[in-house]
């Protein structure tokens, strides 16, 4: 059966659409005819302001367009969504974000004290793999399903502590980028090591563990999460299986290593980045230091 049924609203979020519209328009106007009121402001590069664009529109199709709906039927869709929130969309906006503009966030008063400690590296990838590990206990993961503030505020919570669990590694600020290129390595391998319990759970239980996922009544709570209640009591719904074409268990399983593979890549990109750029910072530093072993001593 086709999704289309739930109605457009369910499918494409319209006012979350508008939020983000207006977010980005805020964006523009402070990175351009705003600038100036704000000290040591400078011009944003088109790369910067693109990377921007393309973390807003990452973050409209995980929690705007119909991957959203279709995370609350299979679990291989909220996974592929929570890969893509946690693990993706928080670079774009790290990276899209300039400089100056960071500094005057992180600077305010009540801001600075809360960014210093949970970007603490050790702080960063606990917090990040904690919450994100307990969210996903069946019990837990059942629980925050079944009211809209409480999802609504537990999926906020990890996608700060996912931003907050990659700023160590992708910022660009120097006063902020503590970590040499061993270290930077290491955080990677370490958080990778971190979120696999997790993933682990997930794809070799022998049970479908999620009642959201397997149980009529907890599916339809579920659902009520982005379909509006009138547009549900409209509807004869039997059940997630007329939407998956997988059993429950594959679907958990196939939802799991989905996660996995797309953590694999990211992180594999990043430790490629991370690597090279610590190759070519040595060898500048290899370069400085034989001109000044060179260079004619003078009396």
């Amino acid at each position: 059966m086709s999704i289309d049924i739930f109605g457009f609203r369910a499918l494409w979020s319209p006012y979350f659409l508008g939020s983000l519209i207006a977010i980005l328009i805020l964006y523009f106007m402070i990175v351009g005819p705003w600038r100036h009121r704000f000290t040591h402001s400078e011009p944003t590069s088109i790369k910067t302001k693109i990377l921007f664009v393309i973390g807003m529109a990452l973050l409209y199709f995980c929690k705007g367009s119909p991957i959203d709906l279709l995370g609350h039927m299979t679990m291989t869709a909220h996974m592929t969504q929570m890969a893509t929130l946690y693990l993706i969309v928080p670079t774009f906006f790290i990276l899209g974000v300039p400089n100056w503009l960071w500094r005057t966030f992180i600077n305010l008063k009540v801001i600075k004290p809360l960014f210093t400690f949970f970007t603490k590296p050790l702080i960063a990838l606990v917090v990040f793999n904690g919450s994100f590990s307990l969210y996903h206990i069946p019990l837990i993961f059942d629980f925050v399903k079944t009211n809209v503030f409480i999802h609504a505020a537990t999926t906020t919570f990890i996608f700060i502590a996912a931003f907050f669990m990659w700023w160590p590694l992708i910022n660009k600020l120097e006063e902020w980028n503590t970590l040499s290129g061993l270290k930077k390595v290491g955080y990677i391998f370490a958080d990778g090591m971190l979120l696999t319990p997790a993933c682990a759970l997930i794809i070799f239980s022998d049970v479908a563990m999620y009642s959201t996922y397997t149980e009529l009544g907890s599916w339809v709570t579920a659902l009520e999460l982005c379909v509006p209640a009138s547009m549900l009591a409209s509807l004869n719904l039997t059940g997630p299986e007329m939407f998956n074409f997988m059993p429950p268990l594959e679907d958990q399983r196939t939802g799991g290593v989905i996660m996995k593979i797309i953590q694999e890549f990211v992180y594999a990109i990043l430790l490629g980045k991370v690597f090279f750029e610590w190759v070519r910072k040595e060898r500048e530093e290899e370069k400085i230091l034989d001109e000044q072993l060179l260079k004619p001593q003078t009396n």
